[in-house]
């Protein structure tokens, strides 16, 4: 008898709800972003660019959920560690996939296990995290 129990994987629909949320939250603080939602594989679920949106910031929000999901921690709560005598200081630059430092990524949970992650770009980085945390808040 196994006592593992299953957890619903992040799906389509809660992909798109979580781009939703993040872009509403965005828009109410006037800001044009681009958000992308990752399942636990890293693979890519759901992307919107805003039209006013800096083109770097569909890379840069893919990157933060990247970031997120493999290391399942906030990003924000992770730019110290890559400072010089930081913990993951050599991070950046030791694996194919880039990381990226800067706030705006969440790791995405359900009963207690990491199912995905979101990331935004476009804002400065603490109003990326908050549009992030709005979205994963309202999913749950």
């Amino acid at each position: 008898m196994s006592t593992t129990t299953a957890v619903a994987p992040l799906t389509i629909q809660d992909a798109e709800a979580l781009v939703d949320h993040a872009r509403r939250a965005a828009e109410a603080a006037g800001v044009t972003v681009s958000v992308t939602v990752l399942d636990a594989g890293g693979h890519l679920l759901a992307f919107r660019r805003d039209d006013r949106a800096v083109l770097i910031s569909g890379e840069t929000s893919t990157r933060k959920a990247y970031t997120a999901l493999q290391l399942n921690a906030a990003t924000a709560d992770l730019v110290d560690a890559v400072q010089p005598g930081g913990l993951f200081h050599t991070l950046p630059t030791a694996l194919d996939r880039p990381l990226l430092f800067m706030a705006g990524g969440l790791p995405v949970h359900r009963d207690g296990r990491l199912i995905g992650a979101i990331g935004v770009g476009g804002g400065a980085p603490s109003q990326d995290h908050g549009f992030a945390q709005a979205a994963v808040e309202a999913l749950v």
